[in-house]
């Protein structure tokens, strides 16, 4: 049950950034999350974008693996997208802030955790 409960843990956080990157990336709300000017969010809404479209993909694929019928197939799907999600948790901590390490790749590696426990 608490894997299930970090699976989708993730999965939300995923449709929430799909949601910020896609629809309130130029908006007050979009702009104190990602601490950016107007300026900068327009000339990059359409980047925002396709990366938000990318999160909901990442989404989608947990949800599959969570509702899957077959468990052991459905557990690798979550294992698969997890581990796409810790990379990209990574990759973020390390080349846009620390603070998205944490936000995205610890709720992940956490739910890593729970499906080999």
């Amino acid at each position: 049950m608490l894997k299930l409960f970090w699976v989708g843990l993730v999965a939300f956080e995923h449709i929430y950034f799909l949601y910020l990157e896609m629809f309130l990336w130029t908006k007050p709300k979009g702009l104190k999350v990602f601490k950016q000017s107007l300026e900068k969010a327009q000339a990059s809404q359409v980047l925002a974008a396709n990366q938000g479209l990318y999160n909901g993909f990442l989404a989608v694929g947990l949800l599959w693996g969570m509702l899957h019928p077959n468990p052991l197939i459905g557990r690798q799907i979550q294992l698969f997208f997890l581990t796409c999600v810790v990379v990209a948790g990574a990759f973020g901590g390390a080349t846009v802030g620390v603070r998205l390490f944490f936000v995205q790749a610890v709720p992940a590696l956490i739910a890593l955790y729970c499906l080999f426990n």
